[in-house]
């Protein structure tokens, strides 16, 4: 993340803000420290005791107030640790970071070390403790006193040490102290002591070595040349940060130390190793979690290092550029802040593991949706079912790449690297320990600290015939072998050191930058070739600030479906679940607001790089191309920092003799001394630097005041850029200070608001998605939106409800807190159901349904029986994917609010699962909550037909005859066939006299059509249909396939099967709750009367006029045009276009049958079918007498292409009857592109005088030159008809 957001406000130009000194407050004495989870079994020198903030300079910084329990805290997470001669007591070092409320940032840099304890009290009271201690051991277990000290597992800071032993080590040596432990008379206590610099800039390599030069100095055997005061007033007043661009040279105590600045246009300052992380967590792996953390889930990183947690947390952060992370952000959680891992919000937190803690024993309240990142055992747990980066393995391979180039192997992470000092550690055997000295060198080498004992060690390995065998083991683990010589390079470069050359450690750090900086532009040439368009989709919608400020909720500020629908396909599952996430739109709110207000600086950059690119065209003009572009700026990138750092622009003030009294800073080995405060808490006045910061000072309050009376008020302003910036964004920092119940019911009050908001937020959204796409339609097409807008929005809802069951949990079972509270509610009902099967209920009174549900008896609205179709599924492995599958199942049969709330009714079980301050024990909120969920019943999802598309689904058919003009039976053997968007059920016999039947089946799908037909024996042969009913036993989906239509020879059009078009049935309770945003019905086969009408069955029926035939064949045909103009996963199904009601089929059949004589000649009924049969009969014939011959060439072609097509209908096995195969030419005429050739012909036949009248539509010239025109408009897209339609044509 930029440092540059940090320095906000009147932020001056120093390099550091404070320089804290924490450790042990000799006038309280021991404090244990309850909060970090104290353990009394454990030896007293393990137990954790409470610090203190001893002494800081200056006392406060008006732009960055001290916050002393904060600091405290991170400068110690686990409080003060001790330790006695016989432990190992290396320094150590680690970062932390400082988030306030305004989203700004402080950082931490922070050396820690053990001093000699020379208070009597303390080495008295640690004495008593112990005599306790081990009284209390003895008579609980005497005989192995030693071991609870080994198999602690609440340690201190320095765990990071002892754990690097194996417990064996650490009891031989306890054991070898005696059982005491600890015995003032014998032992020399330590205690840890921390020394901390507070900037407001990540200059973590340049703080590091001024910490370890300032701790040298005190344990070195001669004194510094100067006072430490000197050092430390010198780096808090008199040392500037660099300007942008620009590198600085300041003075340790021993040697200078550089630092330098990225430029306005480069990527902002990141000081963190980018190797180390890659090197912790493998390349592979780095890019999930960076995925995850794009997607906002919940992110948690484990390692017993401190400056581990920090350097992956804040590696990942950067990486991120440009986009920045909106929510909690705690790179290291201090113990007593356990607590918040139960935060209902996406988070990015470091926890430490404690010594040989496992994984599985780390409770944590939810799962659904964490990524967690094991960094020591480079290792990471992924969220089930989350979209891949996109182009993945190229850049990958890219990575690995830039990797290589700078020596270091891109496999899966180096093997675990311990932290020991060279040689020291017996247990490690010997390669092991060579390979772990190499390291820590080379480590040293890295952070400026290679002293002379190193290189004794080095010459000692090099000497050592170890060393070329471990070099020849290395190159066959793939371990590089590159960094040994670079370290060797480095040692010899250091010893060869004339003036004025470049020290090894500073040879590394350079190094290590360019490295940095080329692995971030990598990552950041994918976002600027992902988003290179963004600015286009982006809404400019309000006048000014102010009011896009106050309506900033009601706003569309982004285009999505357009940008989506602009994107490769292989990008989509990433982006569409990227582009909902709260970093998207605070990006996207920084573009708008740079309309009234200086660009973000992240956002600066960006923009500049696509313009760049934009210039030299780096992008094809092919926009939706998914080849993987490489970063081509990496040279460049490099040689900045390179330039700075070889030319150092500015040298800070050396550290002076300050006005001190004298003798005060007295000098004694080994002891921090107690600074003179009065000189630190003052900066200098004749500064050149702080003059200028006064003048930039005047200069923006001069603007302030200007800009002031200008628009609004400031403070509301800003008041408004608070609110706006942090929508969504729950609680964005948890406040770090000592925890009291109040605080966290307070905390936990905001989770419940938050998650509220967030709820009522994405039911909008999921509504306004799915009215808008219908309102756009205005009831033509399909109207359910499948799509995959619609599916990152379900997941979303997915997630969180999944966070709000686990909000205030009790106790966890199980990864899904939803499921397991699902399980407890089904063994309670099953119980309740064995109690009950003795009194057997009737479901009598359910039957009251409207006339379409005659014959289908209802479905039992039950959710145990939805949860046991859920685990009946072999498909979902996981409680995870069960509870998702079961929230889709409950969003398609609108029982999602009714289910909640029926699971939320068992007041007694809610109590047992949850917390007082649980989200789903606050009644009104709960209330509030289900009714937004009660809001998405307006509209139809198919969100679980449409994922689960494998499994096995029960349909019951049910036939209704129309008894009052037929049998209800017929004596033929009649036969079905459903068909649907994924596939149909084959042909299934219906047994005879049965009029419902029941299948299992492969997912269908939304249904489209049912093939109805029998195989005309018996008497009894002839059977009119009303319609048929198709239900969809788990989701309780019905189809209606209206026919009204007679099925057998000799009646009707003498059709023996007929192809049926579906339309989904509203259930009558809904219509009412769903009155003014019924998602409009789709089309179905032609109802009963407009058929009749036509076939001129009887006459009576109604007759459009010829306006209306031209505008329903015109919107028939727009209507398909639509169809094909929506993205390819929303179209629906085409048969319904074709050949449903207002179709180009019964469109065309009112063309047709627009003065046709249909007299009944004997009683036979004419049909259209007889004209087309009639006119090929004719064209053969004069085709045979050579009247053809004459006739051009192409229309001799289309003659043979019409009578080969009607030819192939007729002789078809299928008995499909007269308008059924006028159907079918109508849709392979559609699909081969034939029907406007074709149409001139029927007109040119004679037989037309025939069988039209004279003012007939087909006779009128001008109307017919029309349709062929409209029908050719169809030419341009690719028309596939169902298997169902085409079955046994053979063409």
């Amino acid at each position: 993340m930029s440092g540059s957001s940090a320095v906000s406000g009147a932020a001056p130009c120093r390099f550091a803000h404070y320089f804290v000194i924490c450790g042990i407050d000799t006038e309280t004495g021991l404090e244990p420290d309850e909060l970090a989870g104290e353990n009394f079994e454990q030896s007293p020198l393990k137990r954790t005791f409470k610090s203190k903030v001893l002494a800081r300079y200056p006392e406060n910084v008006e732009w960055n107030p001290f916050d002393q329990d904060a600091v405290n805290m991170l400068c110690m997470p686990k409080g003060l640790s001790f330790r006695t001669q016989a432990d190992r007591r290396e320094p150590q070092f680690h970062s932390f970071i400082i988030t306030k409320e305004d989203g700004s940032r402080t950082y931490g840099f922070v050396h820690t070390f053990y001093e000699e304890v020379t208070s009597p009290q303390i080495c008295s009271a640690m004495q008593t403790l112990y005599q306790m201690h081990n009284a209390e051991h003895a008579s609980a277990n005497p005989p192995s006193s030693s071991s609870s000290s080994s198999s602690s597992s609440m340690d201190s800071l320095a765990s990071s040490l002892d754990e690097a032993d194996p417990p064996t080590s650490s009891s031989s040596s306890s054991s070898s102290r005696g059982a005491g432990g600890y015995d003032s008379s014998r032992d020399t206590l330590y205690v840890s002591k921390a020394l901390c610099l507070i900037t407001p800039m990540p200059f973590m390599h340049a703080c590091r070595r001024f910490l370890s030069q300032l701790h040298r100095a005190v344990t070195a055997t001669t004194a510094p040349p100067l006072p430490l005061e000197s050092y430390v007033h010198n780096i808090l007043y008199e040392v500037p940060l660099p300007a942008l661009g620009r590198s600085l040279k300041f003075h340790g105590v021993y040697e200078p130390i550089v630092c330098q600045r990225p430029g306005p246009g480069e990527l902002p300052l990141a000081d963190f190793p980018l190797a180390e992380v890659f090197n912790l967590l493998g390349v592979e792996n780095l890019v999930q979690v960076f995925t995850c953390t794009l997607l906002e889930m919940q992110i948690l990183l484990y390692s017993q290092d401190y400056q581990r947690l920090m350097t992956v947390a804040e590696g990942i952060t950067t990486l991120l550029f440009p986009f920045q992370w909106q929510h909690v952000y705690v790179p290291i959680l201090p113990a007593s802040l356990l607590h918040f891992l139960d935060a209902p919000v996406p988070y990015l937190m470091g926890l430490q593991s404690k010594e040989g803690t496992d994984r599985s024993k780390l409770e944590l309240p939810q799962e659904a949706n964490l990524c967690f990142v094991d960094i020591d055992n480079h290792y990471i747990e992924l969220p089930e079912d989350f979209p891949q980066f996109p182009n993945k393995s190229e850049f990958i391979q890219e990575l690995s790449e830039v990797l290589l180039s700078f020596g270091i192997s891109a496999n899966a992470g180096a093997p675990p690297r311990t932290r020991t000092s060279p040689g020291s550690t017996p247990s490690t055997p010997g390669r092991e320990r060579k390979v772990v000295a190499l390291r820590q060198l080379e480590d040293d080498g890295r952070n400026g600290n290679l002293a002379g004992e190193e290189l004794a060690v080095l010459e000692l390995l090099q000497g050592n015939a170890t060393l070329e065998r471990l070099q020849a083991l290395t190159k066959r683990t793939g371990v590089t072998v590159a960094r040994v010589d670079a370290l060797r390079a480095g040692v010899k470069g250091q010893v060869t050191e004339g003036q004025g050359g470049q020290t090894a450690a500073e040879d590394e750090e350079l190094r290590n930058a360019k490295l940095n900086v080329q692995l971030r532009e990598v990552f950041a040439s994918r976002f600027t070739t992902m988003f290179a368009d963004y600015e286009a989709f982006v809404i400019q919608s309000a006048p000014d600030l102010e009011s896009w400020l106050t309506n900033r909720e009601q706003m569309h500020n982004f285009d999505k479906a357009s940008f989506l629908s602009d994107q490769p396909e292989p990008y989509l599952p990433f982006l569409s679940h990227f582009i909902e996430t709260q970093m998207f739109a605070t990006f996207i709110d920084n573009k708008i607001m740079s309309q009234w207000e200086e660009k973000e600086p992240q956002l600066r950059v960006f923009d500049a790089r696509i313009e760049k690119a934009r210039l030299y065209n780096v992008r094809a003009p092919n926009l939706r191309s998914s080849s993987y572009q490489r970063c081509s700026i990496l040279k460049e990138s490099a040689q900045s920092i390179e330039q700075r750092l070889m030319k150092i622009d500015h040298t800070a003030i050396h550290p002076h003799l300050l006005d001190m009294k004298i003798g005060q800073g007295k000098y004694e080995q080994g002891f921090f001394p107690k600074l003179q405060a009065d000189v630190l808490n003052t900066g200098p006045t004749n500064n050149k630097w702080s003059h200028r910061t006064a003048t930039a000072q005047r200069r923006k309050d001069r603007h302030r005041q200007q800009t002031e009376h200008l628009t609004l008020d400031n403070d509301l302003k800003e008041k408004y850029m608070q609110e706006a910036r942090s929508l969504g964004k729950n609680l964005r920092q948890p406040k770090l200070s000592d925890l009291s119940p109040a605080v966290i019911a307070q905390t936990n009050w905001k989770f419940v608001e938050g998650l509220l908001k967030e709820c009522r937020m994405k039911t909008k959204r999921m509504l306004v998605e799915k009215m808008g796409r219908e309102a756009v339609e205005l009831g033509h097409g399909e109207a359910n939106i499948t799509g995959l807008e619609e599916n990152t929005l379900i997941a979303s809802l997915c997630d969180l409800l999944e966070r709000i069951w686990s909000h205030g949990l009790q106790v966890k079972q199980g990864k899904s807190a939803l499921w397991s509270h699902l399980l407890h509610c089904q063994a309670r009902e099953e119980k309740l159901e064995q109690q009950q099967a003795e009194s057997p209920v009737s479901h009598v009174p359910e039957r009251r349904k409207s006339d379409s549900y005659i014959a289908m008896p209802s479905l039992r609205v039950s959710l145990i029986q939805d949860m046991r179709r859920i685990q009946s599924m072999s498909e979902i492995k996981t409680d995870v994917g069960r509870a998702r599958a079961w929230i889709r199942l409950s969003l398609e049969k609108k029982l999602l609010s009714q289910h909640l709330k029926q699971l939320l009714s068992r007041q007694a079980l809610t109590k047992k699962l949850y917390k007082r301050y649980a989200f789903l024990r606050c009644e009104e909120e709960k209330e509030q909550f289900l009714f937004h969920l009660l809001s998405l019943n307006a509209v139809d999802y198919f969100c679980f037909t449409s994922v689960f598309t494998t499994i096995m689904i029960p349909y019951r058919v049910v036939i209704i005859p129309i008894k009052k003009l037929s049998n209800a039976m017929t004596t033929s053997n009649p036969w079905v066939c459903v068909s649907g968007e994924l596939g149909d059920s084959g042909i299934m016999q219906i047994p005879k006299n049965v009029l419902e039947m029941t299948f299992d089946c492969q997912n269908l799908g939304k249904l489209t059509t049912v093939q109805l037909g029998h195989d005309n024996a018996g008497l009894l042969a002839k059977w009119l249909v009303d319609c048929v009913m198709v239900r969809n036993e788990i989701t309780g989906h019905t189809y209606r396939f209206p026919c009204g239509r007679w099925l057998g020879k000799g009646v009707d059009d003498g059709s023996l099967e007929r192809v049926l078009i579906g339309e989904l049935v509203v259930p009558s309770g809904e219509e009412d709750s769903g009155k003014g945003c019924r998602t409009p019905p789709p089309q179905h086969s032609p109802s009963q009367t407009r058929r009749i009408s036509i076939t001129s069955l009887s006459g009576r029926g109604y007759k459009p006029n010829s306006a209306q035939i031209q505008e329903a064949i015109g919107e028939a045909v727009n209507n398909i045009i639509k169809h094909f103009h929506k993205p390819e996963k929303e179209r629906g199904s085409l048969t319904v276009l074709l050949c449903g009601e207002n179709s180009l089929v019964s469109a065309l059949e009112q063309f047709f049958h627009h003065g046709f004589k249909s007299a009944r000649l004997f009683q036979k009924t004419v049909f259209v079918w007889d004209f087309v049969e009639k006119a090929v009969a004719y064209m053969e014939s004069a085709d045979q007498m050579g009247d053809l011959q004459e006739t051009a060439e192409p229309l001799g072609m289309t003659c043979q292409s019409l009578c080969h097509y009607v030819n192939a209908i007729n002789s078809t096995p299928r008995n499909i009857g007269k308008d059924g195969k006028f159907q079918l030419l109508v849709c392979l005429g559609a699909r081969d592109r034939l029907l406007p050739q074709w149409l001139p012909l029927l007109v040119e036949c004679p037989v037309i005088l025939r069988m039209y009248e004279d003012t007939a539509l087909l006779r009128d010239r001008t109307t017919v030159n029309a349709l062929i025109g409209v029908l050719e408009t169809l030419h341009d897209f690719p028309i596939t008809l169902e298997a169902s339609l085409v079955k046994g044509i053979d063409l």
